[in-house]
């Protein structure tokens, strides 16, 4: 046992330097010698309680953080009535919607110490969740060798007086799964959709071996973690001109204890963290890099090189065999973890789930280009690693897989409707445009729709519309990097002339100074006015800035969407003008959400639903529950990637399945 050099009260038992669990990489362990705790997302920490009700938390490097959680010192203390004690578990924090929030945890430090103010709209919730109890008055458990199933059972007889600070973790056996038929996989689904971040699977006889890392302890979790250090950073272009754009992240090679570069990070904060990090990165910086090996310069372009200092936690999909986190989410700092005690990540397996990217090309293709058969129809790729998204890493070839896989939800919103595409073959931080005509080299089995260049029924040149129909379509126009794909409101029959609109949107345009939480309190007011003219209304995510509403309509007119659409637009903007308006001038959007009625103009096409945008991270368009629109307080909270969307479809569907089936006449909301 060792214990930290600070000076503590008397009677305080010594710190426990906590036992740690392996990342396992294959299928969860089974067996009735394992047990499997939930997953928790927030700090590791040991709480010491003396005889006379002193407690002291500390981190699981040592560090101190007792005054930062002064909140869960006397709940803690009630637990073991005058005796001394020592429990292993996490410190979280739930938000407002009753969820553990890992940000929100790292806010709470921030504001302790000074680094920034992030206001909340409730107070924050700390809880202790306790896994593990390693002395109870004079009996030392872990000298003892008690096992695992033997600390557990004295664990839950102890007290909880309150169990809103201090709580134990769920623990359940695999017997206890076989009584209720289920298996571990099912049991780590389930607890990914409680909001948990995975399983530890632990053996019921092991005793605790502090300080290891053992194969007693197995953590499956739903994504990986990594500590990581910030060597760097990126300016931020466009709209974030001035600010912190992404990070560039290092750790040491465990054999060489060299400094390596293992990728960048770009998404994860809140504007306010954004500013924060920024504001603590400035001091740091220096000339030059600070890795043994200089990273490779496509993935670092205007990079300023920081000292190595702060100490940061990310979400990644893939750790690759060349060296790079891949999807990663900035979570947080960790200033309980040691700079020197960053080390690389273990390499990740690769993914086996197969899409058009994976399947072999022909004898003789070259690296830059390869046929693929997509169903009954072939498709050329190339230059699948070329990075769209540099502040993330994300290549074309992510694109199309990403693009792939959600094609079952997808298709069904952009068939029989003509496709407008916005095109970025240099990156997103190269120049994109919107293109309408098939370009030349297409597919002869591509099918298209010859309209006029203004719209359904307007004037100019005819245009040559793609229609995306299947998979190989949809591929072919990945391969195009086009990472946004518009469509119309209306769709064209077999012979491509166009049907009446069949959809209605209101899309929602945050004006400077709101974002999309107020645009959610708008959507709100909006859905009740069209459930109260026989619309179901359905919400997504703009995947930039703000949300669109959509309800499936049958219309006497082709103008009586807009018709319609705009009469509710103005209504809203006189019931409430300091939050809404409906005109499009951008001097009145100051402080005001934008109800855009005109896209349901026949010649205006909106981002379709699980599009890509166009911006610095791989954010999509993105349906959402109305559950979540009321809980919207922060906009970070609706705000998806590529990888995310792909998380939720898996657990969540396609939550705009029942949009065609729910169509409503529009007429009767017209009235007279």
């Amino acid at each position: 046992m060792a214990t930290t050099s600070r000076h503590e009260p008397s009677g305080v038992p010594a710190w426990v330097e906590p036992m740690l669990a392996k990342p396992n990489e294959g299928p969860l362990p089974s067996g009735s010698q394992w047990s499997y705790e939930d997953k928790l997302d927030g700090f590791r920490c040991c709480a010491r309680v003396s005889a006379d009700g002193a407690v002291i938390l500390t981190s699981r490097a040592g560090q101190d953080f007792t005054p930062e959680f002064a909140a869960l010192t006397e709940p803690l203390a009630e637990i073991f009535h005058g005796r001394p004690g020592v429990l292993d578990g996490e410190i979280v924090a739930y938000n407002a919607a009753g969820e553990i929030d890992f940000q929100l945890l790292g806010e709470t430090r921030g504001r302790h110490q000074g680094r920034h103010r992030t206001p909340t709209d409730a107070d924050i919730d700390l809880r202790f969740m306790a896994f593990d109890l390693l002395r109870l008055g004079t009996t030392d458990l872990v000298r003892l060798h008690l096992s695992y199933d033997e600390r557990r059972h004295h664990l839950a007889e102890l007290p909880m007086p309150d169990p809103f600070r201090v709580s134990i973790v769920r623990s359940v056996t695999y017997d206890r799964l076989r009584t209720d038929r289920l298996t571990p996989e099912m049991l780590l689904q389930r607890t990914g959709a409680a909001g948990f971040e995975g399983l530890v699977a632990k053996t019921r006889r092991s005793p605790y071996r502090p300080g290891t890392r053992s194969d007693a302890w197995l953590k499956h979790p739903l994504k990986s973690r990594a500590e990581v250090l910030i060597c760097g950073y990126r300016p931020g272009q466009r709209g974030l001109t001035g600010s912190l754009g992404s990070l560039v992240l290092g750790a040491h090679d465990p054999i060489a204890g060299d400094l390596v570069y293992v990728g960048n990070v770009g998404t994860g904060w809140t504007t306010a963290q954004r500013a924060a990090l920024l504001a603590m990165l400035r001091p740091l910086e220096r000339r030059h890099h600070p890795f043994a090996a200089a990273p490779p310069r496509e993935d670092v372009p205007n990079a300023v090189w920081v000292e190595p200092r702060l100490v940061g936690e990310v979400e990644y999909r893939k750790y690759t065999r060349l060296g790079r986190l891949r999807h990663a989410s900035w979570r947080g700092l960790r200033d309980d973890v040691a700079a020197d005690d960053v080390v690389v990540p273990e390499v990740t397996s690769p993914a086996t789930t197969a899409d058009p990217t994976s399947l072999p090309a022909p004898a003789g293709h070259d690296e830059q280009r390869m046929t693929v058969q997509v169903n009954d129809k072939r498709v050329t790729l190339s230059n699948l690693d070329k990075v769209l998204y540099p502040a993330d890493g994300y290549t074309k070839g992510e694109v199309i897989s990403y693009y792939t896989h959600v094609a079952d939800v997808l298709l069904p919103h952009l068939r029989d409707r003509p496709i407008t595409v916005v095109r970025w073959p240099d990156g997103v931080e190269g120049q994109g445009w919107f293109a309408k005509n098939t370009p030349p080299g297409a597919p002869d089995w591509l099918r298209t729709a010859r309209l006029s260049g203004a719209g359904s029924r307007g004037s100019g040149d005819p245009v040559d519309y793609p229609l995306v129909d299947d998979l190989a379509a949809l591929v072919w126009l990945a391969n195009l990097a086009a990472l946004e794909l518009h469509v119309p409101q209306w769709t064209v029959d077999a012979a491509g002339n166009p049907h009446l609109p069949d959809r209605l949107v209101l899309d929602l345009d945050p004006g400077e100074g709101t974002s999309i939480v107020e645009c959610c309190r708008v959507a709100e007011r909006l859905r009740d006015l069209l459930v109260a003219d026989g619309f179901t209304t359905f919400a997504t995510t703009s995947g930039s800035k703000g949300m669109q509403l959509y309800a499936s309509i049958a219309p006497t007119s082709a103008d009586a969407p807009s018709v319609y659409a705009k009469r509710l637009a103005v209504q809203l903007a006189r019931e409430t003008p300091d939050l809404v308006t409906a005109v499009m001038a951008k001097a009145r959007r100051q402080g005001r959400v934008f109800v855009d009625w005109s896209q349901n103009s026949l010649a205006k096409t909106t981002i379709a639903p699980y599009s890509l945008r166009g911006r610095e991270h791989p954010t999509v368009a993105t349906p959402v529950t109305w559950d979540e629109v009321a809980r919207c307080r922060r906009a970070t909270q609706l705000v998806f990637t590529a990888d995310d969307v792909l998380a939720r479809i898996v657990r969540l569907g396609d939550l705009l399945a029942e949009l065609n089936s729910t169509r409503a006449p529009l007429s009767s909301a017209l009235g007279p």
